[in-house]
């Protein structure tokens, strides 16, 4: 059943005389290659937004505008963590995560006094958080940061397929598509791909699908993952 976003979450915590609200989400953790890309975002009061939503449900074109006039409003305060695919085959693709969302709340221009972040809590946090499963349909202060983080990514990802053209990231963005999976089959990784990701890893690149035991973003070679990270790893 679609639901319109809103300030639910932002007004049940102000009726506690919560004033400051952050919302937070990231983009690119379930992707093959580049980044995993983080926002935080402070909303006003009485912001009003019609088309705002989960930027996963947005055409890019209005997700651009939706990005442009979030990024422009001296009302909004918004800030980025960013993460690259070194240090997520490093530490695997949940901390790194977790990393760019505090590296994102850590960057405001502002401290708040409460944070909503998308999907499950997020340990350790240096502030009061709630974590909503599917926040940014939920909450628009989440779907600010998702827009955010998402348009954020994509430029970066386009920037990439200027260097390494061959593998099409304008078009998928580093994700497991078909695609991809054809282009890292005939080139093989380039320097941004995740070479602790299965698909990535495997000596002859199978085309796995999400619901394969063959695609595992959490399964990181070489780094210990404990039962509640693995319990931590959907897609985005």
């Amino acid at each position: 059943m679609y639901r319109r976003c809103g300030f639910r979450h932002e007004r049940r915590l102000r009726a506690f005389g919560v004033s400051t609200i952050a919302g937070v989400d990231e983009a690119g953790r379930g992707a093959l290659a580049g980044p995993v890309v983080a926002a935080a975002v402070v909303l006003p009061e009485k912001f009003r937004h019609r088309r705002l939503n989960d930027s996963k449900q947005l055409l890019p074109e209005r997700r651009e505008e939706i990005y442009q006039e979030l990024v422009g409003d001296e009302a909004i305060a918004w800030a980025i963590g960013i993460v690259d695919s070194i240090e997520i085959d490093a530490i695997n693709i949940l901390r790194a995560t977790h990393k760019g969302m505090r590296i994102a709340i850590e960057a405001l221009g502002l401290r708040p006094d409460h944070v909503l972040i998308d999907g499950l809590p997020v340990f350790p946090f240096p502030f009061p958080q709630t974590a909503i499963i599917d926040g940014d349909c939920f909450s628009l202060s989440i779907a600010a940061a998702s827009v955010i983080a998402k348009v954020t990514r994509d430029t970066i990802m386009r920037d990439f397929c200027t260097r390494f053209p061959e593998y099409c990231f304008s078009q998928h963005k580093g994700y497991g598509t078909e695609l991809h999976l054809i282009k890292l089959h005939e080139h093989g990784p380039c320097p941004i791909h995740r070479r602790s990701f299965e698909p990535v890893a495997q000596p002859v690149f199978a085309f796995a699908s999400r619901t394969s035991s063959a695609w595992d973003p959490g399964g990181e070679t070489g780094v210990p993952v404990s039962a509640e990270e693995r319990l931590q790893s959907p897609l985005s």
